[in-house]
């Protein structure tokens, strides 16, 4: 029979043991081993049986052994131990506290999923991990982070395989009473409610529930509720999953509820209100709006409102391909704004108009509202997550910014980082903790951990063999898959096409020779997820599986099911190399290296996302890839760069692992790679120096500016922009002189070191020179008379107007090298609280007849709509 109804009965604790509840309920568990081993004590048995999950192995505990704990005095020393580092980690000051002046008082964080521990599992991959490595960093360094995000009661899918090696999903149920979560409730118990005005009369109501990431509160909201009707009930029902108004539906609740349940959490716990909203993707974009209402609900105008909400909103980018942009019919969007439904009190035009995307729409398409355009329209600060993907994303959204060199684009990036006490190995920590490791030792070390993943990939792989029908008298094989002391190479992530799972296979002899070597062989381990609608990432996961299942290869190459963060663990532990093979550029970061790093694991990797950035022949090996050459379709790439893999194995990887000193054994020349990876790599991957960065290149100048745009600043900053676009029609560089005149200077020009001055006459309009500022950009011209590596100069002005009315502004031009240079004059807005000279949109650049004439032409974006009409440029050059 099945039961019609769930619930948890949990024990009633001795006095003496409540501690434990608190020790479990706070997540700083999942990275602190002493609490991690302390917890497990508890009931070992129980703790293996619960997946390393205290909440429920402590509610399965029985009532012998909490009286046989209660009369150990040990345990409870070491129980009060635990429980009072704990209390002082939690109140202590931190780096945050220590080292940074004016701070901002709280930090919002939203994020559509939340990778923290594999018995919350509330992710699908690398966006909710490195979510969930944000928060566990600022809980370190003390930095005042507050997440929000929702709880899927299916989570993310669970992946089997079938017989054929086809990708299963299957949706667990998630109890929240046996998840480490308490309702967030009024001060006299009842539960908070938020909700959402939806067409139609309907409402859309979530309840929030509240967990402890060490330091960090996360607050996650979930519309389980019989108040809701059915469809509403299921909007967080699992991780990406439904249709566009499904997708819209959680992103409203995310955005908008979210911001509701943070300003009650603040209300109640008397917690400060951020003053930064840090919105992680797109997805949270629906915040802004959220923010908007507030502040005009308060009296501010729309444009005021919205000046002010971008001033203390940071939003990062993850994706490098349009693709991967959640986009709406703007007539679904609409549906869901203004009388009716939500925001009513705002004019749902310029709502739309901010997540409108600039481009016209094709023959027959409705205008899109795309979430990226309104995180970017809605964050006077963005980012990007390496180094390369800061240039991807300003070229991706240059047409925002219409006329502006893709430099110029105010995107910058933070390369993302790792929780190193989450992803180092128990045995790597303890190991670098004491008297440094000599090179026997290091060895030794690499094959324990090592060893560990043969027996965890011998044992998930009876699972899934079990799980795809075969009997145990079939699988007397799986002994033997693995070898502790051969070279283990990984490959776990997402199965999107791009990041080519099956590019191993593109030469399956060369494969196999490197396979199935007898005295230097290779042994992979393969792990990934296709989204349940992604038919053709199912596809290349059996293309491996039947690969994999080849009777001669079963015991060199595995397919694991299920991958997740406690597989990883094993993974990022035990492989000697790490596998990342890309379509280049089209990895924004990708951080599982990184935690393989961390253990010692060498990287061979095409030069994408932060390896580009990283990369040195210290940590590993680079991938050579084929982009940019023209006339390759994606067949013939794909052979180039799996020959370059194989040439690499080959000659490379596979002989340094192997070759060993004659006098110690020992492979001399690796061990120097690992220590190498570890020592000079390994700091730089750390999620604390990711969010290190965070708080002083974004949330410090955020918060400042939040604060400078309080009141009536934002009004007289949206008064000034009002006119500034008003004015710029009539904004025009004309007559532009450099050097002094030939006529009286014969034969004179530009040599190296002399300065060159420069004369520009402006005409404002109505504007004043204080309003705007003057360049001169100069720089070498390339071939097709492009200035490269510019640099600016400011022009000042001299005197008043002239008799036409315009401004004459002189500065000098310096020259450091010989060659051909360029410049030209441009006019930008100005203002002290304009984070960028291209915020605004706005530039007036001269053509070369307004150089001699007089004339100019415009160039115009409006913020909220896009609309904009392009400037020519002419350089005019100087021989030097």
């Amino acid at each position: 029979m099945k039961a019609i109804r769930r619930f948890s009965v949990r024990p009633v604790y001795p006095e003496s043991l409540r501690p434990l509840q608190e020790l479990a309920l706070n997540l700083r568990w999942s990275w602190h081993p002493e609490t991690r081993e302390l917890l497990r004590s508890v009931d070992p048995e129980g703790w293996a049986a619960a997946g390393g999950d205290p909440v429920r192995m402590l509610s399965t505990v029985s009532a012998d052994r909490l009286t046989a704990l209660e009369a150990d005095r040990g345990f409870r020393r070491r129980l009060a131990l635990a429980v009072g580092d704990l209390r002082d980690y939690l109140g202590d000051p931190r780096w945050y506290q220590r080292s940074v002046p004016d701070a901002p008082a709280a930090i919002a964080y939203l994020s559509p999923e939340f990778g923290i521990t594999a018995a919350l599992p509330q992710y699908s991959g690398g966006l909710g991990i490195l979510a969930g490595d944000h928060l566990k960093a600022a809980s370190d360094l003390g930095v005042p982070l507050v997440g929000v995000g929702l709880l899927y009661r299916h989570g993310y899918f669970r992946q089997s395989l079938s017989r054929e090696g086809w990708q299963q999903e299957q949706y667990p149920v998630l109890d929240p009473h046996e998840l480490p979560l308490t309702l967030l409730a009024e001060n006299d118990g009842t539960p908070v409610r938020v909700q959402l005005a939806l067409p139609g009369g309907r409402t859309l109501a979530a309840q929030v529930w509240q967990l402890h990431v060490g330091r960090v509160p996360l607050l996650l909201l979930d519309s389980v509720l019989g108040e809701n009707a059915p469809a509403e009930r299921d909007v967080t029902d699992r991780l990406y999953g439904g249709g566009s108004e499904h997708r819209l539906l959680q992103e409203m609740l995310l955005g908008i509820g979210g911001l509701r349940a943070l300003r009650a959490y603040c209300r109640i716990t008397g917690h400060p209100a951020p003053e930064v909203f840090h919105m992680n993707e797109g997805h949270a974009g629906l915040a802004a709006l959220e923010r908007i209402r507030e502040l005009t609900e308060d009296g501010a105008g729309f444009d005021a409102a919205l000046r002010a909400v971008r001033a203390g909103t940071v939003f990062t980018t993850h994706t490098p391909v349009p693709a991967g942009i959640d986009r709406f019919p703007e007539e679904l969007v609409a549906r869901h704004f203004g009388p009716g439904a939500e925001l009513p009190g705002l004019d749902p035009a310029p709502l739309l108009g901010l997540g409108r995307e600039p481009q016209a729409a094709r023959p027959g398409e409705q205008p899109q509202f795309n979430m990226a355009v309104l995180g970017l329209r809605t964050a006077q600060r963005a980012n990007g997550v390496s180094a390369l993907h800061g240039h991807v994303s300003r070229d991706m959204f240059a047409g925002l910014w219409p006329g502006f060199d893709a430099a110029e684009v105010p995107i910058t990036s933070v390369t993302n980082g790792v929780h190193a006490p989450t992803w180092t190995a128990d045995a790597m920590r303890a190991a670098r903790a004491g008297k440094p490791l000599g090179d026997a030792a290091l060895w030794e070390l690499r094959r324990t951990m090592r060893t560990g993943l043969v027996h965890e990939i011998r044992r998930r792989l009876r699972e899934s063999w079990r799980q795809r029908g075969a009997g145990n008298a079939e699988l007397g094989w799986i002994d033997d898959v693995f070898d502790p002391n051969a070279l283990t190479i990984g490959f776990a992530r997402r199965v999107p096409s791009y990041k080519r799972l099956t590019l191993m296979l593109k030469d399956p002899v060369r494969l196999r020779r490197l396979l199935l070597d007898p005295s230097r062989p290779v042994q992979i381990v393969v792990a990934g997820k296709a989204h349940p609608a992604d038919d053709g990432g199912k596809r290349l996961i059996q293309e491996l599986v039947r690969f994999a299942d080849e009777q001669q290869l079963r015991h060199r190459i595995v397919f694991l099911p299920d991958y997740g963060m406690a597989m990883a663990s094993h993974l990022y532990a035990g492989c000697d190399v790490w596998l990342n093979n890309p379509l280049r550029p089209l990895e924004a970061c990708g951080t599982s290296g990184m935690k393989a790093a961390l253990n010692g694991g060498l990287n061979l990797s095409v030069r994408d996302g932060w390896w580009d950035e990283w990369y040195d022949p210290d940590f590993g090996w680079e991938i050579p890839t084929a982009d940019g050459a023209t006339g390759l379709d994606e067949q013939r790439r794909d052979e180039l760069e799996a020959a370059a893999l194989y040439a690499l194995l080959e000659d490379q990887v596979v002989p340094r692992f192997y070759q060993r000193d004659s006098h110690t054994g020992l492979p001399g020349r690796w061990l120097e790679m690992v220590r190498a990876t570890l020592d000079r790599l390994g700091p730089r991957v750390q999620a604390d120096r990711m969010v290190q960065e965070y708080v002083g290149a974004l949330y410090a100048p955020a918060a400042a500016a939040h604060r400078e745009l309080a009141g009536p600043a934002a009004e007289e900053l949206a008064a000034y922009c009002a006119r500034v676009r008003d004015a710029w029609p009539d904004v025009v560089v004309g007559h532009v002189a450099a050097g002094e005149d030939p006529a009286e200077h014969p034969g004179e020009g530009a040599t190296l070191g002399r300065t060159v001055p420069v004369r520009a006459a402006v005409a404002l309009g109505g504007l004043r020179p204080a309003d705007v500022e003057v360049q001169a950009v100069t720089g070498r011209v390339d071939a097709d008379d492009r200035l490269t590596d510019p640099v600016t100069v400011p022009l000042k002005p001299v005197g008043g107007q002239d008799l036409a009315g315009r401004w004459t502004f002189a500065g000098e031009l310096s020259f450091d090298r010989a060659g051909p240079f360029g410049y030209t004059v441009r006019v930008l807005p100005h203002h002290p609280r304009l984070a960028s000279p291209a915020e605004l949109g706005l530039q007036s650049l001269p053509d070369d007849e307004a150089a001699t004439t007089g004339q100019g032409l415009l160039l115009y974006l409006d913020l909220g709509l896009g609309v904009a009409t392009m400037a020519s440029f002419v350089p005019v050059y100087l021989m030097v």
